[in-house]
């Protein structure tokens, strides 16, 4: 059995202009975009939560249904640790700067 490699390309500033480019068109900050995705995380641990309770209360006989929502939730939650996890290490960086 062979195991492929995956292989990551590195974002382009090119990437990164775009990105800030449609966040202007978009007139949306930084704080407004990830504002947005908490309250879409949020959504998704909310449905999870109902989902489980619809289950135990035998209101759900399809329970692949409740284990996507309860693993979407977990992989949002994740990703947004992640950033965040990130945007600390970019402040701290930047605090550590001599200016």
């Amino acid at each position: 059995m062979q195991v492929e490699k995956l292989q990551l390309t590195p974002v382009r500033s090119s990437a990164i202009n775009n990105i800030n480019q449609t966040a202007e068109v978009e007139g949306k900050s930084f704080g407004d975009f990830f504002k947005e995705s908490l309250n879409e995380v949020n959504d998704l641990q909310l449905k999870s939560r109902d989902a489980s309770i619809n289950l135990a209360a035998g209101k759900v006989n399809d329970i692949s249904q409740v284990v996507i929502a309860g693993e979407k939730a977990g992989v949002a939650l994740q990703l947004t640790m992640q950033i965040r996890n990130k945007v600390v290490e970019a402040y701290q960086e930047v605090m550590r700067m001599q200016v």
